[in-house]
């Protein structure tokens, strides 16, 4: 059983393309567990309190709850535009999540965790969170001076209990840049941080202290028990958890979570895939302001999956992936319609010229086999190591190496109906089949398409028996294929290639 989750995203302002990265690299995640017949639930949701949706709803001269409903409705709809298959979209303003929190809260508060205290400091609405800095790094806003009395997490207590997590599980965090990262964080001392907002309605009250509500770490870190089910025993079916996080947020993720879970004695996180950011001229790409990409016209233009395959080929999970719709443009056109498109689109007009649309059986010894071998082992391994990139590289040697077989043997120039074109072409279409198995995870749908297209009923491939060379039978019905990425036309509504 593999548990998946993405970031809950702030309702304060429309998806987009830094929140469709992190949606589309854990479904992408999940697609490979369920590829390799492994049970795997994909959660997503939306953090719909805090004093930033509230300021929001103000300005937008409506109120929270309003404005949470509506942007959680264009995030729903945005993903089930985009091909995520997720299992449940949380919400933090149900009435089952706040009985989650409110039992997280007691259970830790009980257990003594908590503690009163007085905060002074500054703190960035944006972030949610409380900063030394005057100006917030990731916002370019001023932080705001606060001084109140609050309810303190004693995160001090379980510096030694998260060392030894770090230490029993290396992978725990990946990549290892990112672990490093948390391990700086642990080595320079846990401080005790604010769990609690006094003077705040829109949340979810403390158990104990009705006059504060939870600060955001506790309520939107608990979506996570909330769609697993705890405390019911269903929980232990999915628990523990596999996030996917954005950077900014691994301190709470990869410290703060764990020692809650911990304070709560609740097994913690499996593993916390935390990428990079999406830039656009170097800066973050932000859900306002001059530099977003409106995803909606990036979907009229490239489709879904043109834009699924983008965000995992280009940007391995890690380090900052500078982003323009030019770069969009150029993998759609060099990978997707001239590449995989034209590879499809030449096999199956071969086939119904030369072999009368009977696709034929790939030869055992074929030159392609040992290059699909390793191409196959290359792309599992990738998909397996979280490494979408480096799978859909490995995928695509494949197709490149399939494209030069052709180029090499000139089926179009060999009899037809002869042993040697049914040779050259039943190896291509075995190399298309494993193709559109290894791509499944991040173009699905295509993936799909192009099984029928090479005449394979019943869509259902597994990893690693349909990696195998010789899965394609033969005797299959084989018609020309309609162009799988057609091209793009020039320009597009509200987008400009050197974005």
């Amino acid at each position: 059983m593999t548990y998946l989750t993405t970031p809950i995203y702030y309702v304060n302002d429309l998806p987009h393309v830094g929140h469709a990265y992190s949606t589309v690299l854990a479904d992408a995640l999940a697609r490979w567990e369920r590829l390799c017949g492994r049970p795997a639930r994909l959660v997503t949701g939306t953090d719909e309190h805090g004093a930033k949706v509230r300021r929001a709803a103000a300005e937008a001269g409506i109120a929270p709850a309003t404005l949470a409903e509506r942007t959680a409705g264009r995030f729903r709809s945005t993903w089930d535009r985009l091909g995520i298959g997720y299992d449940e979209f949380v919400r933090t303003t149900s009435a089952r999540h706040r009985q989650t929190v409110t039992e997280l809260l007691t259970r830790v508060h009980d257990a003594g965790h908590l503690r009163p205290g007085r905060y002074d400091g500054r703190y960035c609405v944006g972030c949610e969170a409380y900063t030394p800095e005057l100006v917030c790094p990731v916002h370019g806003r001023p932080t705001e001076l606060v001084g109140e009395e609050n309810w303190f997490f004693r995160l001090s207590e379980f510096a030694g209990p998260l060392a030894e997590w770090f230490d029993r599980c290396p992978d725990a965090v990946r990549p290892a840049s990112r672990r490093n990262e948390a391990l700086g964080w642990l080595r320079r001392g846990l401080t005790d941080f604010s769990i609690s907002r006094a003077g705040l309605d829109w949340g979810i009250p403390l158990p104990w202290d009705p006059t504060q509500v939870t600060y955001v770490w506790f309520d939107a870190l608990g979506s996570y028990l909330t769609a697993a089910g705890w405390p019911s025993p269903e929980f232990t079916r999915w628990w523990p958890a596999r996030h996917v996080i954005g950077k900014d947020i691994l301190r709470f993720h990869a410290i703060y979570w764990p020692a809650i879970l911990l304070a709560a004695d609740l097994p913690l996180p499996e593993r916390i895939t935390v990428h990079g950011f999406l830039l656009q001229r170097g800066s973050k790409i932000a859900k306002s302001g001059e530099r977003t990409v409106a995803l909606d016209d990036l979907l009229d233009r490239f489709g879904p999956e043109g834009l699924r395959y983008h965000l995992l080929r280009d940007n391995p999970v890690g380090p900052d992936g500078e982003f323009s719709v030019a770069s969009v443009e150029a993998r759609y056109n060099a990978d997707l319609a001239n590449t995989l498109g034209n590879l499809l689109s030449r096999v199956t007009a071969l086939v119904v010229s030369r072999c009368a649309g009977t696709g034929p059986a790939p030869g055992r010894r074929s030159p392609l086999a040992p290059v699909a071998a390793e191409c196959a082992g290359a792309s599992a391994d990738g998909w397996t190591a979280g490494q979408p990139a480096d799978a859909l590289a490995a995928a695509w040697r494949l197709v490149a190496a399939t494209n030069s077989y052709l180029v090499a043997a000139q089926p179009w120039r060999l009899p037809v109906g002869s042993a040697e074109a049914a040779t050259v072409l039943g190896d291509a279409l075995e190399a298309l089949r494993i193709v559109a198995v290894l791509a499944a995870p991040a173009v699905p749908g295509t993936s799909a398409r192009i099984w029928r297209q090479i005449g394979l009923d019943g869509y259902a491939p597994r990893v690693p028996d349909d990696l195998a060379w010789g899965g394609y039978p033969g005797d299959c019905r084989v018609g020309r294929a309609a162009p799988l990425f057609p091209r793009l036309p020039t320009g597009g509504p509200g987008l400009a290639t050197g974005q």
